[in-house]
Parts: C-alpha cells; structure tokens; sequence
C-alpha cells in the first residue's frame, strides 16, 4: 500500500468513527429532548419553571418513563354521556357492618380525632366508605399524569392533539370542548402545582402516587390542594401520607372543622359542611343516611 492509498484508508477509517460518534452520542442527546412528552408537556413544564420549581426537578419528572400524557384520563371530562354512582350500595346492611368495623379496628385513632376536631367518628367513617370504601378502592390512575395532562390543555396544540384522538362518537360540539378544556386547565394547573409541593414537602416521588380519574388521591381522595390545605399527620410519624388510616381519618376530620364543624351543629350546618367536601346532594344525603345507621 502506498503513501496515498494509506492517508485515503485512514481516512475513511476517520470517517467511520467520526459518523459511529455522532449516530451514539450526539443524536440520542437530540432525541432525548424531542421525545414524546415533550410535545405535549414542554409549554407546561416551562410554566412550572417560571412559577419557581427547579428545572433539573421538572425535567426529571417529565423525562421519566412513566410520566405520561393520559388520553384515557382527559376524555373522560369530554364524552356526552358521564355514568352516576349508585350511592344506595354504601347503605346496605353489609357495609353498614364494614362501617362499624372499622370503627372498631381504629377505636384509638377516632377518639384522639374527635378529642382534637370535635367531628363524630360516624361522618368520617361514611366518608370514608364513600370515598374510597375503606381504601379498597383508591384510584389506579397516575396523579401526575392525569393533573399534568389536562393542565398542558391550556396549550392551544395539544388540545387539537387531544381532541384528533377522542372518537366521533363521544365528543361534545368544539366550542364546549375548547371552552371546558381551557377551564379544566386552570382548575389543573392550580391542582398540579399543589401536588408537586407536596411531593417535595414529603419526599415522595410524583410518578408513584394514584388516585381517581379526577387527581383524588389517598383514602379520603383528597385533591393536592386540599392536601397541603387541610392534611394532617394523624398518627405523629411526621409525615403527612393519606394512604395511612390514622393520617386519612384525621384529615377528614380537619376539613370538616375548618368550614364550621362543632360538636352538637344542628342537621342543617352539617348539610352545608358536606357539601364543602364533595357539592353533591345525593353524596351528603348518603353521608348523613349512613352517620344516623351508625348511631342508631
């Protein structure tokens, strides 16, 4: 081989490396930063930023796999048709049973409660069993994909990209959609930024907490906001975790005191106060129903 033929095989050599070095190092780095979330959650995680959450943070979060954008989730608030719960299953003899047994089991807990709140054990325990019958049933819907899914909405493309994959048959007219999906992004954010906080103030990790369609979260589904709000450590382990019993029951009981709970409030004020939790007639009927067979 000679003088020539050598520089031009080491050349190409040069070439090769060169095209290897930029196929595994400098193309992944750009792709890292145009993956899939980014193209629905990029305006939102700069908002974050600007609203003062560490950029390293927020980029963790949404770079993690399972931090998501939840069509599933979204559609839900946007159908024709939205199912209403049957509140007569939580009055039957059998739950009422439940009802009582938890009462029992958490006999401790509910007299440290209403010693400090002044709330009855009876309308914490219905609440209880509605929101989540005893924390059996808590939500298997990620929080932060859900909060953050709907808070992007406010994003005027991804709510084209939203409502491309919401099928025909289930979408409202556009102007209702466009206008609900821009509400529901502020009631969102607001909601997101309040989840985040307390993820920090907890140490726990956004990616790993589950909650109902809606971003309820805990046995007594409580939205982030009311979280950082009303949450109270219940069994003094200096954390506030409200898929503990103790931490749940304890909350409840401060929600219901901070809008007017006191012992002895006549059946009107109590109706009020409920209604505070979840504005819903049949659900404070239910609550009220379910205290009074409980006393009884």
């Amino acid at each position: 081989m000679n003088k020539t033929q050598h520089r031009s095989h080491t050349l190409l050599w040069l070439s090769v490396i060169f095209t290897l070095v930029i196929t595994w190092f400098i193309l992944p780095a750009a792709g890292a930063s145009i993956n899939t979330n980014d193209i629905y959650f990029n305006a939102l995680k700069q908002q974050l930023i600007i609203d003062g959450f560490d950029q390293a943070w927020i980029d963790k979060i949404y770079g993690h796999a399972e931090t998501q954008f939840d069509v599933d989730s979204a559609t839900i608030y946007f159908k024709h048709k939205e199912s209403r719960l049957n509140y007569d299953q939580f009055a039957t003899k059998r739950s009422i049973r439940r009802a009582r047994k938890y009462i029992q089991k958490h006999a401790a807990t509910f007299q440290a409660t209403e010693k400090k709140f002044g709330v009855k054990r009876e309308v914490i325990t219905a609440i209880i069993l509605v929101e989540s019958q005893f924390g059996s049933l808590k939500g298997k819907r990620s929080v932060l994909n859900t909060l953050s899914t709907l808070a992007s909405l406010s994003d005027p493309d991804v709510r084209q990209r939203l409502w491309s994959k919401i099928p025909k048959a289930d979408r409202i007219p556009r102007q209702k959609y466009e206008k609900k999906a821009i509400r529901k992004s502020k009631w969102a954010y607001a909601e997101l930024k309040a989840f985040l906080e307390y993820a920090q103030n907890e140490n726990v990790l956004p990616w790993g907490v589950f909650g109902s369609f809606a971003g309820a979260m805990g046995i007594p589904q409580f939205m982030p906001s009311n979280v950082l709000a009303y949450a109270k450590d219940g069994n003094n382990d200096g954390t506030v975790d409200l898929f503990e019993h103790a931490d749940a029951i304890a909350s409840v009981a401060s929600y219901l005191k901070r809008f007017g709970w006191k012992p002895g409030i006549d059946r009107e004020k109590a109706y009020e106060i409920i209604f505070r939790y979840n504005h819903s007639d049949p659900y404070v009927k239910t609550i009220l129903k379910i205290s009074d067979m409980l006393e009884g």
